[in-house]
């Protein structure tokens, strides 16, 4: 019912993404989320409650976030789809189109690329750090090429499979409330100790709306380059987490490459298994990655527009 508002989100985020002015203008709906998640957790992650207290609080602010965007979104395309006729469509791909992130993935991993090739390493440490969580500082430009192989391939499902896959499937409502819930797992989503609980169900969430996206998109990366399936069947649960493993380990396949391995965050160093085979990843490997992050795109144009013309 969907495909045609998905075909046209996806052509207009491809053409534009969503510009700096309107950025500037009206920010964007991740934010909106953002800010009522800072407000849910000084009031519901205090520590003086139990952690089955402190647990339960987290539960109440994602379902609570998760009705609010369903309802809004659902009155939203139900006004549309009666009183805008015949151009309700247009209304909703307007409104959809905030959701995918297939323009602005690219842009930022074209961003680290661009200063590797030119051989300023501390532009593309500050590029890359704008999207990964890891330590950036120390890194060599084979290892900032690596956060960035790793943050395109995981990113290709939260951004563009995963949003498109909730926006097919249940329209507005569903990809805002995916967009919600993946928002809310960037932020409070989290192992350390002071968000473990609290945290919870935003984690939890997450991994269950991306089940199928992640494998989906693991499976369109080794489609379109044309390999990659063994090893993302080995490794893809080699991965702390039960999805974003599968479109790594797809992209180190693809590669020819490894990926993951040891990894510092906040200056500590944590032992993560590699992901594939060969050398570790470097800044010509992610160069070949956002190739296949284009045609893996494209592929899912044509995987929508299959389905809408069944």
């Amino acid at each position: 019912m969907f495909e045609a508002v998905a075909l046209g989100a996806l052509a207009l985020d491809a053409a534009v993404g969503w510009p700096d002015s309107l950025y500037r203008r009206l920010g964007h709906p991740v934010g909106w989320f953002a800010r009522f998640l800072g407000w849910a957790e000084k009031w519901g992650n205090r520590p003086v409650w139990s952690p089955f207290q402190r647990r339960m609080a987290g539960i109440a602010a994602v379902l609570a976030l998760l009705g609010m965007t369903a309802m809004v979104a659902w009155l939203l395309q139900h006004a549309l789809w009666r009183w805008v006729a015949p151009w309700h469509w247009i209304s909703v791909v307007l409104l959809a189109w905030p959701a995918l992130a297939q323009r602005s993935l690219h842009d930022h991993v074209l961003a680290v690329l661009r200063p590797l090739r030119a051989r300023d390493l501390p532009v593309a440490r500050q590029a890359v750090g704008m999207i990964v969580g890891r330590d950036t500082d120390r890194l060599d430009a084979d290892g900032v090429a690596r956060a960035g192989v790793e943050s395109l391939a995981e990113s290709f499902c939260d951004g563009v499979v995963a949003p498109l896959f909730w926006l097919v499937l249940a329209g507005l409502p569903g990809v805002w409330m995916y967009k919600a819930l993946n928002t809310a797992d960037s932020l409070i989503g989290h192992p350390e100790p002071d968000l473990r609980d609290f945290g919870w169900a935003a984690a939890r969430g997450d991994d269950v709306a991306n089940l199928v996206p992640a494998r989906l998109a693991g499976a369109l990366i080794c489609l379109v380059a044309g390999r990659g399936w063994r090893l993302m069947g080995r490794d893809a649960r080699k991965h702390a987490s039960p999805n974003a493993g599968w479109p790594e380990a797809a992209m180190a396949g693809a590669l020819g490459v490894k990926l993951a391995g040891p990894i510092s965050y906040d200056g500590v160093m944590r032992d993560k298994p590699s992901l594939g085979d060969g050398p570790w990843a470097g800044v010509d490997d992610l160069a070949r990655a956002m190739v296949i992050y284009r045609r893996a795109c494209v592929a899912l144009w044509v995987m929508v527009g299959a389905i809408w013309l069944r």
